[in-house]
């Protein structure tokens, strides 16, 4: 038997319960892997809530993880018994000690990258990379918003920033945030919870204001967010953690600037074992050379789930934080 965390019903962390099951055997085309590190990640907070509806219930949670390869399903060639490896995509059930999953999900990593540091940045990288790679690709010189700059993609998010020559203008909520993410890259930071965004991004770009928003928040900062681009600028809501957008009259983005809006998501972006393995392949590279560090601000045990998605929805957290089987 193998220890995961599952829930029956959506709600509160109080759903979440730690249960023993059977470790199914890998189909063809698919892997098992006996997890040594999980991601946490909001969008665990999601599918727990019902933001996101489950396939079905009872149901595991995370996306995210690293260890080591346990068993091969029938097909699968370019993973063995025994590898190294790491994943952010495929079907709920991360949050456990083994996790069967599509092999075409799953890369090898590199021998100087631990596990831990794999399971705390595979999505936040790969999510970074495709924000600032491809959906709008930065070139350098451009000057960008990104709300919740010290928490786990922001953190990366500086750092690839500065990386590229990018200046990164990054929300925060206290001066302890603000100085992490100047750390890490930040150009300049906004406490929103005692500065007008708006007005201080006009004052920070002497009126030019923003090429891209990166908005992970949704709801509560979309208006801020559209009021801090430049004419055609373009505004990325890759989140919801204050809730999903909704009620938009899109006659707002020609009100405001002639404006582009698009909704992106790792799948989108993921979508080939091509497009997968270059995009881990730059995120690698950029770990090991040293451009790029993760701060795992914050460990807690398997058991713990619901504790620790309370301190991430609570803003309690810095850097990434992972959940040890």
């Amino acid at each position: 038997m193998a220890k995961r965390i599952q829930f029956a019903r959506t709600g509160g962390p109080e759903v979440l319960e730690l249960a023993d099951v059977a470790p199914a055997e890998p189909a063809p085309g698919e892997v098992r892997v006996t997890n040594q590190a999980v991601g946490l990640n909001f969008i665990d907070i999601y599918f727990r809530t019902g933001l996101y509806p489950a396939p079905s219930l009872p149901s595991g949670l995370g996306t995210e993880g690293a260890g080591e390869v346990d068993a091969v399903g029938e097909g699968v060639a370019h993973l063995k018994v025994g590898d190294r490896v790491a994943y952010a995509q495929g079907p709920l059930g991360a949050y456990a000690e083994q996790h069967v999953l599509p092999a075409e999900k799953v890369v090898v990593l590199p021998a100087a990258i631990g596990v831990e540091t794999a399971a705390a940045s595979m999505l936040k990288g790969l999510t970074v990379h495709y924000l600032m790679r491809q959906t709008y690709g930065l070139k350098g010189g451009e000057t960008i918003l990104w709300h919740a700059a010290a928490g786990g993609v922001g953190s990366i998010a500086c750092q690839w920033a500065r990386a590229l020559g990018v200046k990164l203008i990054g929300t925060v909520s206290s001066a302890e945030k603000a100085a992490l993410a100047e750390r890490n890259g930040a150009w300049a930071t906004i406490d929103y919870t005692r500065e007008d965004v708006v007005e201080r991004v006009r004052e920070l770009t002497a009126g030019e204001m923003c090429d891209v928003v990166y908005d992970s928040v949704g709801k509560d900062t979309w208006e801020t967010s559209l009021d801090c681009l430049r004419k055609r600028g373009l505004m990325v809501s890759f989140g919801n953690a204050s809730g999903a957008v909704e009620g938009v009259n899109i006659g707002i983005l020609n009100q405001k600037g002639s404006l582009f809006v698009t909704r992106p998501s790792l799948n989108g972006y993921a979508d080939t074992r091509e497009r997968l393995e270059w995009m881990a392949g730059e995120l690698f590279d950029m770990l090991e050379s040293g451009k790029l560090t993760v701060d795992i601000a914050q460990r807690f045990p398997l058991a713990e789930a619901g504790e620790a998605q309370q301190a991430l929805q609570g803003r309690r957290t810095t850097g990434s934080t992972i959940l040890l089987p």
